[in-house]
């Protein structure tokens, strides 16, 4: 189940970025307004940095909701990366911190991914500020990430982080990121059928206003 849900997980996040990746190396090497790439490398360094002004410009032009969920998407997988990298290095005895204890308590990660969450969450709904809101999702997701990386204890009320049931904070952890990668998918798609609908004439026109809300990833 655990490697099913990572390749999922890795499928569905991987798709968002090797997808554009290979759409810009298609453009520029059947362009005849740019310079063509020569070899393999060449056309990968010309791919990144197209798919990087894209980005750019694509965040920009983004429907709030759905840059939301980037964002979201963006400070979880970020903050279980470095929550799994960092247990393990301590673990080893590598990292450069220790584990943090307080009057001799330890205290788990989940708890500052709490409270992270928590007052992030809290801002994001009273501000009325965009550019807060969808900057609030970042540590949003990162107080998600902390907190389901530890799943499995707060199930189990005992610290099971590096046992055999300690796998289920990885497989909700990749639910988690499979969802997000597949929802930012899913929108997309919809976004794009949506435009393809109301050039055909089988959906309403919204207007000039409407369009460009709906089809800003288009």
């Amino acid at each position: 189940m655990t490697v099913g849900l990572a390749v999922f997980a890795a499928g569905s996040a991987g798709t968002l970025l090797t997808g554009e990746l290979l759409r810009m190396a298609r453009r520029r090497r059947e362009s005849r307004d740019t310079a063509t790439p020569a070899n393999l490398v060449d056309a990968a360094g010309y791919a990144t940095r197209d798919t990087l002004a894209v980005a750019r410009r694509g965040i920009r032009a983004t429907p709030h909701h759905e840059s939301v969920l980037l964002n979201i998407l963006v400070g979880f997988l970020g903050a279980f990366a470095v929550a799994r990298l960092s247990t393990w290095g301590i673990r080893r005895g590598w990292w450069p911190a220790g584990n943090v204890r307080v009057s001799g308590r330890h205290i788990h990660h989940f708890i500052p991914g709490i409270v992270l969450a928590f007052s992030s969450g809290v801002g994001a709904i009273t501000t009325r500020n965009d550019r807060v809101e969808s900057a609030l999702a970042i540590p949003f997701g990162v107080g998600m990430g902390l907190t389901m990386d530890e799943a499995a204890l707060l199930l189990d009320l005992r610290d099971v982080y590096w046992t055999r049931q300690g796998l289920l904070s990885v497989q909700v952890s990749l639910g988690v990121t499979a969802t997000l990668a597949a929802t930012i998918l899913g929108l997309r798609m919809l976004r794009r059928g949506e435009q393809r609908g109301v050039a055909e004439g089988v959906i309403p026109n919204l207007g000039e206003h409407g369009m460009r809300s709906t089809g800003a990833l288009a």
